[in-house]
């Protein structure tokens, strides 16, 4: 496991916390696969009944960390990127999410998986895909229009800027604005009610509730494949390599 992300079990609940504070918790390699971990060991274990997902100190996550992102080697098997997208989307068993500070890209869209969230009133969120040069990914372009309407999703995707945890709240991403200091024990207590609820019926119920699986998975297929190609693409390597310069 890497030092950059911790998991504990206890009373039913597995606990992800991104430890990653000084590179604002952007993702590597070795923390998608921590994640990727928790999320299927949360799906195998019958004593794991729910997951809980955060992030260290003031930061949620800030998305992948693009040095990381652009020198992934080829490798055999499924990425651990994409054990996390299968995971989350797949996972019956409850998602409680924690979000103390800043939510971008991938950290804000895996929070589109999650059942309940919770955010601290700092908290801010942005998805910045087109800036990048690229497209939205995690079924986002399926579930943010789902969720708050095409327009309202053209709006935030298309010119991705920044809007805080009242907006996020308002416009139904957020369940609750806790303050910071009382942000995790809540997630936590809620957590620990959740683990106690009979199984089957939660399982059941979450199904229920989301949208047509096979449907978001083939639109996350889809969106892997063109993010691919503009990853590829000499706009998106400009772009890239235009943010990684050192300042100064």
């Amino acid at each position: 496991m890497s030092d950059q992300i911790r998991t504990e079990i206890a009373e039913g609940v597995c606990t992800v916390c991104f430890t990653r504070p000084e590179k604002k918790n952007a993702l590597t390699r070795e923390m998608y696969a921590g994640l990727a971990d928790a999320i299927e060991r949360t799906e195998a274990d019958d004593a794991i009944r729910c997951l809980l997902i955060t992030g260290s100190e003031d930061v949620f996550c800030a998305g992948n960390d693009i040095a990381d992102f652009r020198s992934r080697p080829a490798e055999p098997g499924p990425r651990p990127s994409r054990r996390v997208y299968q995971g989350l989307a797949r996972l019956d068993k409850p998602v409680v999410a924690a979000v103390p500070g800043l939510a971008i890209g991938i950290g804000f869209t895996m929070l589109l998986h999650a059942d309940l969230v919770y955010a601290a009133p700092e908290a801010r969120f942005r998805m910045p895909f087109v800036d990048l040069g690229l497209v939205p990914e995690l079924g986002s372009s399926l579930l943010v229009p789902w969720i708050v309407g095409r327009h309202r999703a053209a709006e935030l995707m298309l010119l991705g800027e920044f809007f805080d945890a009242a907006t996020a709240e308002r416009l139904g991403f957020v369940n609750r604005i806790i303050p910071r200091e009382e942000l995790l024990p809540n997630a936590m207590a809620t957590a620990r009610v959740l683990a106690q609820k009979p199984i089957e019926s939660l399982r059941a119920t979450k199904r229920l509730l989301r949208p047509d699986q096979p449907r978001l998975l083939a639109r996350m297929e889809e969106e892997l494949e063109i993010f691919a190609e503009r990853l590829a693409s000499a706009e998106t390597q400009a772009i890239m390599a235009k943010v990684l310069k050192p300042k100064g």
